[in-house]
């Protein structure tokens, strides 16, 4: 995702790629405006998650595992329970990732994905009341990469999309000041869906999920998210300190929106199919 080493740049050739890309071709064969094999598989860890989903983009995996828990609002919110996206990048995934804390990569891939997920007003939070002022669900959604072959976020969007459709958690309520069960299970209050789409610029070019050689050799990146009425919730740039220009931001924007309709019916239409 981030700034990678000189001894990883050194075996990309910065210009080959550059040169495809003035030919109109990619690396992988790819169309510029083209997303690698998409696989979404729901609920892999019923057993130790309410909501929990695996993709797939290619090279790149990633699981996504959603735990509900109940707790005390925020002070300035207290009729709204609580969402929170985080992420960790493990040196299985790629030894690119190295072991302790999370590092800036692992960062702002949960921030990225979290504003995809609070832009859009995915989770309608006055649902997710208890008792106001008092007690509201709190629904933390973690993803961790399995395989890193470029375009963690739009994986991990996806990821978590998926989980959250998929969450299933037994319904509380405060009797004599203590939450107990009351036998209902319950789905996530969902009120939206936004995608995020990534497009790495380099040179004079954009292409949408990019590979990690692509996004080694990229100036920068764009990452929009898309919500169910194809407006844009959250645009931000990062991968770079690279300018990019109106006309490729305007081409970046219709990359993404050319594709977000045909993700979002494969996450909803995989996850009906699974019968979660």
């Amino acid at each position: 995702m981030g700034d990678f080493s000189a001894e990883v740049i050194s075996h990309i050739d910065r210009n080959y790629i550059a040169d495809l890309l003035k030919r109109g071709d990619r690396v992988d064969g790819r169309k510029f405006d083209e997303y690698r094999q998409l696989e979404i598989e729901p609920n892999p860890v019923a057993a130790k998650a309410e909501g929990s989903a695996i993709v797939r983009l290619g090279g790149t995996s990633v699981v996504a595992g959603v735990k509900v828990l109940t707790g005390e609002p925020y002070p300035d919110t207290p009729d709204e329970g609580v969402v929170m996206i985080t992420a960790e990048l493990a040196p299985i995934a790629s030894p690119l990732f190295e072991i302790g804390p999370p590092k800036e990569d692992a960062i702002e891939l949960a921030r990225v994905v979290d504003r995809g997920v609070r832009e859009s007003e995915t989770v309608d939070v006055k649902n997710l009341c208890i008792e106001e002022g008092r007690k509201v669900y709190m629904v933390f959604a973690d993803v961790y990469p399995l395989e890193y072959d470029g375009n963690l976020i739009d994986a991990s969007s996806i990821a978590v999309n998926a989980a959250l459709l998929t969450t299933r958690f037994p319904e509380m309520k405060l009797e004599d000041n203590e939450l107990v069960e009351t036998g209902k299970m319950l789905e996530l209050p969902l009120s939206n869906m936004a995608i995020e789409h990534t497009v790495s610029k380099i040179a004079d070019h954009v292409v949408i999920d990019p590979i990690l050689k692509e996004e080694i050799v990229q100036s920068c990146r764009l990452t929009m998210a898309i919500d169910k009425n194809d407006k844009f919730t959250a645009i931000q740039k990062g991968g770079g300190a690279g300018p990019i220009s109106i006309e490729l931001i305007e081409q970046a924007m219709d990359m993404a929106l050319s594709q977000t309709k045909e993700i979002r019916g494969l996450i909803t239409d995989t996850v009906k199919e699974a019968g979660v």
